[in-house]
């Protein structure tokens, strides 16, 4: 049986900086459920090696677009859902395939292009629809400036 997955946020917004976009599975950040996947299947490297989107780095991109599977920064049909660490799209990212139907969002056939890796038991993720299009609309709201 597949449970529908939510996207949960973290605070207002799916960030763990106020400079990087980091989804959330079931209240965990991404990152950490990629790295649990890869070190309990031996891969090297693994953990650490992904961090969350940086949004200043793809200037044209739109996050709603983007997570809805016509990013401007997409591979083919899989658009990144984390990059390296370091911060750089096309250095170490994880791919997703983003399927958008009425009721559901799935990400699916997840890849590491870098490496030739079996991530066919990492996922699908499933997300209600709604609450996806929620998250992405607080997502896409302004931040306002702690600086004055």
């Amino acid at each position: 049986m597949t449970y529908a997955r939510r996207w949960h946020l973290a605070g207002i917004l799916p960030i763990h900086r106020r400079d990087r976009v980091t989804p959330r599975i079931d209240g965990v950040p991404l990152t950490d459920l990629i790295d649990r996947f890869e070190l309990d299947a031996g891969m090297h490297p693994a953990g650490g090696a992904y961090g969350g989107l940086i949004p200043a780095h793809a200037r044209t991109l739109r996050m709603d677009d983007h997570f809805h599977g016509r990013s401007t920064m997409a591979t083919g049909s899989k658009t990144p859902v984390l990059v390296c660490d370091c911060g750089e799209w096309g250095c170490w990212p994880l791919l997703a395939e983003i399927t958008v139907t009425d009721d559901l969002v799935i990400w699916d056939c997840s890849e590491q292009p870098r490496r030739a890796r079996d991530y066919s038991a990492f996922g699908p993720f499933r997300f209600d629809r709604n609450q996806y299009d929620d998250a992405l609309r607080d997502l896409t709201r302004p931040i306002s400036s702690d600086i004055a």
